[in-house]
């Protein structure tokens, strides 16, 4: 016989079962093509749905309670906390301390020896005198993640946080106190800034100039993530520290009338790179955002020449001679040989703005025939201008003898001392003296040739400042570079080698009359510098070690003698009013675990546990129950012990080991949860380790059917407690007391900048 609904063996519901499956995956294919958008957005908002359904359901079931109860216990902690005898204790003590050392190691130290360095306490100018004061910085050199590839990030983060904290600080107290009219830099304001990759131009290195061994490995992520965005944060960066304090104090009040300038513009081999190594992109871009690294500024009746001689030096190497470099080097060659009308013109504007004229000159407005035109008649600045002592800048530290000693400022190595009967410095003296070497994208001192040539085409120059060292060193050179002095400026960053940085500071008097003449007599000397140096880092953290290792060994002496004089304990006794689970000696004070939903109530009139012993079921109830009730801290009455003789009878039956043995498996855990514990009557110490055997009374808990707090526990209550437990306890308290609050306050220091 056919079965029912079929026709030649063929089951209609067969073919209509396939039939409809496959309409319906070839309509589900349809929608997926015609709208995956749209189901992606129903399956997020579905997603969100459920999860703000679970988040609220959460919320009304366990999680207000769990946050009431967080806050309950923290309001009690914190009552628990602000009393006098531990506001007013040893380790809170010690933390006030190490707010001041703090304070001192990160703010103060900083404020003192800026403060030591004020104009008046070195200056030596005629009375009356009104100098222009000028501070260089040289060599804030940023730190970034060239400068320390193999560290981790984490580790390169704290590093960057540390630097930039030290430069801001000081920088801020040199603005503050010291009040500059002008501040010029001396190149390297980065550290990586030739290695981050540029937006447009051939970034590539040349064939002559690659990266050393050691930096192989990390080009090819250079490339990749740190290009023209990370530089422009690095630009940023370097604004917040150096440009904002400097844009903030010109805006105070008072400072409307004075001039004021900062000059960044000349650029170091961090920031290009050296010699025929420079890529014209990268000079470009620097130059875009802080001016042209060749220049002439007047300041303070003295006209500053600032020199590219990182870029100057390509013509002096000898891959000029295979390799077309003049788009490197033939921009600062122009600016030189046209650097004496470029010194006059600026003069000329200058004294045009102190008598009060228009700095810029005005054609004469005439109509003349174009054939009786004089074109000769053109007029031009410069003219007449007097020439002005002049100063030149540069990053690189003009040539000198090996060996040539730098003074006793400098901070490397001391002078050698001379033999006896010697007056004159000992040379050479080769450890106290600028090393005359190079190696990849760095020389130390300009080659003999551009020094000699610098000093003739700029002409006049009376001093020299440089930068690139990171330590002081003071000279004076040889006749053929005119016997110019030269002073080369310490680094202003802790993390350039020298131990204690610093930057120089140089007051000029040179007033003039109407016409740009000196007032002051021939061969006098119109400039003083002097050295400021700011705090020593690595002293400061000794500090930081020596007064820690003090308050390691003050609570050590405190928590030894708490058992033996029998001192108030800081460690806080665990919160008899809240319940954190179950223990070898009763329930635990001090969690959030009370339950939170509802529960059968049957059975737990008597304050016993269930034969299971676990929280499932019945058991689970009846522990609520206790739990509940524990909550009342004993305000049930004895009477409730006579009610139902069963319910006696089985707690008996269990109270025999101190242990529920009841079903669900044996150890601590049953089926239905972890087992609680039931001191019995042979136990010889209750909760907390202290009186009734059975009720916990004196520790606080149960006690013979009642639920009491516990007592207060006096000075010398150490009970079963052992004296070595105390003292590991009060000292591991007490330390981490410190230690938390102490890095707080260090954290917020730090944050702050």
């Amino acid at each position: 016989m056919a079965p029912p609904y079929s026709s030649g063996g063929q089951s209609y519901g067969s073919y209509g079962y396939g039939y409809g499956n496959s309409y319906r995956q070839s309509s589900y294919s349809h929608r997926r093509k015609d709208s995956d958008s749209t189901s992606l957005m129903e399956d997020i908002r579905a997603a969100v749905a459920n999860g703000v359904r679970w988040s609220w359901r959460f919320w009304n079931e366990r999680g207000r309670h769990m946050v009431l109860a967080a806050l309950v216990a923290s309001a009690r902690r914190l009552r628990r906390n602000l009393t006098y005898n531990r506001l007013f204790s040893i380790p809170h003590l010690l933390v006030a301390i190490w707010v001041l050392v703090l304070l001192w190691g990160e703010r103060w130290t900083f404020h003192t020896k800026v403060e030591s360095c004020r104009w008046d306490k070195w200056e030596n100018w005629p009375a009356g005198a009104d100098p222009h004061h000028l501070v260089l910085v040289a060599d804030p050199q940023l730190i970034d993640h060239h400068s320390y590839p193999g560290r981790p990030w984490f580790v390169n983060d704290l590093t960057f946080l540390i630097t930039d904290n030290y430069l801001r600080r000081s920088y801020n107290q040199l603005i503050s106190q010291l009040d500059p009219d002008t501040i010029f830099f001396l190149g390297d304001l980065f550290d990586g800034g030739r290695e981050w990759k540029t937006a447009h131009g051939d970034f590539r290195d040349a064939e002559w100039a690659p990266h050393p061994k050691s930096e192989q490995k990390y080009l090819k992520k250079w490339n990749k993530k740190y290009n023209e965005f990370y530089w422009l944060k690095e630009y940023a960066r370097f604004g917040d520290i150096f440009m904002n304090p400097w844009v903030k104090a010109s805006r105070a009040p008072g400072a409307e009338h004075k001039r004021r300038k900062l000059v960044a513009s000349l650029p170091g081999n961090h920031d290009l790179g050296f010699g025929a190594d420079i890529k014209i992109p990268v000079r470009n871009r620097f130059e875009a955002y802080f001016g042209e690294g060749n220049r002439v500024d007047v300041v303070g009746n003295h006209t500053f020449v600032s020199v590219d001689s990182v870029s100057l030096s390509a013509e002096a190497s000898p891959i000029a001679q295979k390799h077309d470099l003049r788009p490197v080097y033939k921009p600062t060659e122009h600016f030189l040989l046209d650097i004496k009308r470029l010194k006059r013109r600026a003069v000329e504007k200058e004294l045009r703005v102190q008598r009060g004229e228009e700095p810029e000159l005005k054609f004469n407005h005439r109509i003349e025939n174009l054939e009786s035109a004089n074109f000769d008649d053109k007029p031009f600045l410069g003219k007449g201008a007097p020439e002005l002592p002049t100063i030149l800048l540069t990053h690189v530290p003009l040539y000198r003898p090996e060996g040539t000693p730098c003074g006793p400022l400098r901070e490397h190595w001391p002078p050698a001392k001379p033999p006896a009967g010697q007056t004159d410095p000992v040379f050479p003296d080769h450890r106290n003296a600028i090393s005359v070497s190079r190696g990849y994208q760095y020389q130390n001192v300009l080659s003999e040739h551009h020094s000699v040539s610098l000093i003739e085409k700029i002409g006049n120059v009376v001093h020299a400042f440089s930068g690139d060292d990171h330590d002081y060193c003071e000279v004076i050179h040889a006749a053929n570079q005119k016997n110019v002095p030269e002073i080369t400026v310490k680094s202003i960053s802790m993390a350039m080698g020298v131990p204690t940085p610093g930057f120089l500071m140089v007051s000029m008097y040179n007033p003039l009359d109407g016409n740009g003449q000196p007032l002051l007599g021939d061969k006098q000397p119109t400039l003083q510098t002097h050295l400021c140096l700011l705090p020593t880092q690595l002293t400061t953290y000794i500090r930081y070690v020596l007064f820690a290792l003090l308050c390691i060994a003050l609570l050590t002496v405190r928590a030894l003698l708490v058992p033996v004089l029998h001192l108030t304990p800081f460690a806080l006794p665990e919160d008899p009013w809240s319940w954190s689970g179950g223990g070898k000696s009763g329930p635990r004070r001090g969690g959030f675990l009370l339950p939170v939903f509802k529960t059968k109530v049957e059975d737990y009139e008597e304050y016993s546990l269930p034969s299971g012993g676990g929280f499932g079921g019945t058991s689970s109830s009846r522990l609520a129950g206790l739990s509940a009730t524990a909550s009342r801290s004993g305000s049930t009455t004895g009477s409730k012990k006579e009610k139902g003789h069963h319910h006696h009878s089985r707690r008996s039956s269990h109270s025999h080991s101190g242990k529920t043995t009841g079903g669900g498996g044996g150890g601590k855990w049953g089926w239905g949860g972890p087992k609680i514990e039931i001191p019995s009557d042979n136990d010889d110490e209750g909760y907390g380790g202290h009186g009734n055997v059975n009720g916990y009374n004196s520790g606080g808990g149960y006690d013979g059917g009642k639920w009491k707090a516990a007592k207060k526990r006096g000075p010398s209550s150490t009970g079963p407690r052992s004296a070595a437990s105390l003292v590991i306890t009060e000292l591991w308290t007490t330390l981490f007391r410190v230690v938390w609050m102490a890095l707080v306050v260090f954290g917020w220091l730090a944050y702050q900048g």
